[in-house]
């Protein structure tokens, strides 16, 4: 067939390429072509040719042929992006783009764009030591730009369909154990930062929430605390945000020793004056500086820190308190379901997959318990009990017993903790 309407190629058995012109290049003046591999008949390829001159036919003439790559993605973060996420995941993927994607392609016409150039870009970014996370994470916002850009009749295809992403490894994930958070917790509580990091340790909640909190969100009677919002800088301004997905919003359950120094906070709060210049809408918060503005994560980033090594613990992320939280709940036999709903995860299922490590501690837990009950059900003679078919000694499982320790000092701790801070 003649170059400007298309070819099919043979490539094999059953194998045939379809090549469609699509213009030239007005930066190189190169035939540009959509390329395509088609497995099956020949009628099957002449079907698939028939189809793809069809569409490039519809979009001669729109703007995708004159417009770069930058200027579209520009647009499409405006108009596509920007009416249906929150602030939060605005600035997410123009942060991304703009790092790794716009210094290399964003000058390139919209439609010259090639499956290889995007390839090309993944390769040197996994060439600067970055994670195959953060590939993946770049890749799928230019994809769904670009999935936007065929949508709009600015494309004929996705360049970015069919590519080799790097693989994703897990990471390692660092969490307090109980001795260790209680450690921590003291020496954080006499601090100022010290009761922000305990409702970090003991809800799960992420540090745009906690920081959010207002005085109106906790319910004295219930124990509770109620997360409605997010707290964001940008621009140099303070801004609330909506919660991350529909379960975000949730009421957590507050420990009895958190509250109680949530009701000092208060006490002390009511007897101090606020700047004149303070943020209006921080008057209302639980958490603010001395001059009565909103805490900085970036502040409170560095005090942690600080706080981990004056506390001799491992070192770990703000954000780590989160999975701190959970870890510790699921491994004292709390369910996953009310772990999820205290995290705000979309489902359970996203919960089983994070935490999927403490899963087989607690199946030996589980395992003591339920044998526990059974025997005491029947009664053990003479403190014997039969375990695999075998008469024993009766033992406590270590589990079990360190579960018990657990509990056992969980109430000792946070009071002794508290005593501490107010003397």
């Amino acid at each position: 067939m003649a170059r400007k309407l298309g070819q099919i190629v043979a490539r094999g058995n059953q194998r045939w390429l379809v090549r469609v012109f699509l213009g030239r290049d007005l930066q190189t003046k190169k035939r540009v072509y959509h390329n395509r591999t088609i497995h099956g008949s020949m009628r099957k390829a002449q079907l698939y040719l028939n189809k793809a001159l069809r569409e490039r036919d519809l979009r001669r003439g729109v703007k995708g042929s004159k417009v770069l790559l930058g200027e579209y993605l520009d647009h499409w973060l405006e108009a596509g992006v920007r009416p249906r996420v929150r602030d939060g995941s605005y600035d997410d993927y123009a942060g991304q783009l703009r790092r790794y994607i716009l210094p290399v392609l964003g000058d390139k016409l919209l439609d010259a764009i090639s499956p290889l150039d995007i390839q090309n870009v993944y390769q040197q970014m996994i060439g600067r030591g970055l994670s195959g996370r953060t590939v993946r994470y770049v890749h799928a916002v230019l994809h769904s730009a670009l999935n936007q850009a065929v949508s709009w009749q600015l494309l004929f295809q996705n360049p970015a369909v069919g590519l080799q992403l790097p693989r994703e490894f897990q990471r390692e994930m660092l969490v307090l154990t109980f001795d260790e958070l209680r450690r921590f917790l003291r020496a954080a509580i006499p601090t100022s930062s010290g009761l922000i990091l305990a409702i970090a340790a003991t809800t799960g909640m992420r540090p745009n929430e906690y920081l959010a909190i207002k005085w109106t969100d906790i319910d004295w009677q219930k124990h509770t605390v109620a997360v409605t919002r997010t707290l964001h800088r940008r621009d140099g301004c303070w801004k609330f945000d909506g919660t991350k997905g529909r379960k975000g919003r949730r009421v957590i359950k507050l420990q009895n020793w958190v509250l109680e120094l949530l009701q000092d906070l208060r006490h002390s709060r009511a007897q101090r004056e606020m700047a004149a210049d303070v943020w209006r809408d921080a008057r209302e918060l639980v958490f603010t500086t001395t001059s009565g503005n909103p805490i900085n994560e970036n502040t409170l980033r560095k005090h942690f820190k600080s706080l981990i090594a004056e506390a001799g613990v491992p070192r770990l992320r703000l954000y780590d308190l989160r999975h701190t939280a959970a870890t510790l709940y699921i491994s004292a036999g709390v369910s996953i379901k009310v772990v999820s709903e205290m995290l705000g995860h979309a489902s359970t299922a996203f919960t089983l997959d994070t935490y999927a490590h403490v899963l087989p501690h607690m199946q030996d837990q589980a395992a003591a318990q339920v044998e526990w009950i059974l025997l005491e059900k029947q009664g053990a003679l003479s403190g014997n009990v039969i375990v695999s078919g075998h008469m024993g000694n009766s033992q406590t499982d270590p589990a079990l017993e360190r579960a018990g320790t657990l509990r056992d000092g969980e109430d000792n701790a946070p009071k002794s903790i508290i005593k501490n801070a107010r003397s």
